[in-house]
């Protein structure tokens, strides 16, 4: 668990509040009870807001395999620089590069007001996945604690749920995680897609570097929860060469990983795409060429570099023992942002009571995608 000293805190009132002479919130927030800085995120401000909702409808043709979303906060300390959710901080007013890393939405209500949603006789217990936009485990998490509520409550209410983390401070919840699984099923995957320490801390540079996720996926496995990996984004020139694939594939084979997807980097126009090109010219200005040429002007990789890449993910998959063993189909790759690759890996299928495979889940249904 990780402890936060939040005393020598700033707090700033919501607007119309008196300020104490202190500068106002950035932005009119809906709900914002104040927004807080502390010394241990230097640079980054937490604005903490009541929700009137957190059960998030995708929508209809979105070709989401899940039906619900929980984001309990908005914004991501991980700074990863590829996040593909970086444009939906723009529709807070803020912008999709440094403000999505710096100023982080924290819905402190979560958990009251997902039970009241839970309640109503028109919820259909449909899985709900966590960790589809930003990570609920991000290090502001050991303060706030939100997820041991959200947990509990979809479990109580009989709700399948799924996560998707970079963090480890899921390791904190694997009790109350096992508790869960022999009510409904659950999923949990790690996002892994490097063992480069020094690789990883540049381009996700507030997260847990590989060795701790690593661990993380031990300790789940120890514990008798399934753990899928998505090994995504794979780096072009950065991370796919054969031994930076064949450390990966190895390493999450020995810390016992259930399956694994892998796929090439998705550069979505709006934000990511415009971060990701601005962070390759400034730090491996050699490559800005060949990355606007890979690209083009869309979001994939040409269609030839995924066909070798999925030929290489296939071969290393194999040598370390994972093949294709989760049951689903490859999509549609052309509307498919991550890749060839496309299967869903075993440990994030939510597991029944019993340890089966979508147990109490419609055919088709608990899987959890990156996007």
């Amino acid at each position: 668990m990780v402890f936060m000293r939040w005393d020598a805190q700033t707090l700033t009132p919501p607007p119309g509040e008196a300020s104490g002479g202190a500068a106002p919130a950035l932005l009119p927030l809906a709900g914002l009870v104040r927004s807080v800085t502390t010394p241990e995120f230097a640079g980054i401000t937490f604005h903490e807001v009541t929700a009137k909702s957190v059960l998030n409808r995708v929508p209809a043709g979105s070709r989401m395999p899940f039906e619900w979303t929980i984001n309990p906060y908005r914004g991501c300390s991980h700074a990863c620089v590829y996040c593909f959710a970086r444009k939906t901080h723009t529709y807070l007013d803020f912008d999709a590069g440094l403000d999505f890393d710096r100023q982080v939405v924290v819905k402190v209500n979560s958990a009251e007001v997902l039970r009241k949603e839970l309640a109503k006789p028109s919820w259909g217990r449909h899985q709900v996945a966590l960790g589809t936009n930003t990570d609920p485990y991000q290090r502001a998490e050991g303060r706030y604690q939100l997820m041991p509520g959200i947990i509990t409550a979809l479990a109580e209410s009989g709700t399948p749920l799924s996560i998707l983390t970079k963090g480890t401070l899921l390791a904190r919840d694997i009790p109350l995680l096992k508790t869960a699984a022999s009510q409904v099923p659950v999923g949990l995957g790690i996002s892994l897609a490097m063992t480069d320490e020094a690789l990883s801390e540049a381009v996700e540079p507030g997260t847990p570097g590989p060795r701790a996720r690593l661990k993380l996926v031990s300790r789940l496995r120890e514990a008798g929860l399934p753990c899928g990996v998505m090994a995504m984004p794979i780096l072009p020139w950065l991370s796919d060469s054969d031994e930076a694939l064949d450390s990966l594939f190895s390493s999450l084979a020995a810390a016992g990983a259930t399956g694994v997807t892998a796929g090439a980097l998705y550069l979505k126009p709006g934000g990511t795409r415009e971060w990701f090109m601005k962070w390759i010219a400034a730090h491996h200005p050699e490559l800005a060429g060949r990355y606007r040429r890979l690209y083009g002007s869309g979001s994939y990789a040409a269609k030839e570099y995924r066909s070798w890449l999925a030929g290489k993910v296939r071969y290393f998959k194999a040598r370390h023992g994972f093949g294709n063993s989760s049951g689903f189909s490859h999509r549609d790759l052309e509307d498919d942002p991550r890749g060839e690759e496309a299967e869903y890996p075993a440990g994030i299928i939510p597991q029944g009571p019993a340890g089966t495979p979508g147990s109490g889940t419609p055919a088709g249904a608990g899987q959890l995608t990156l996007f």
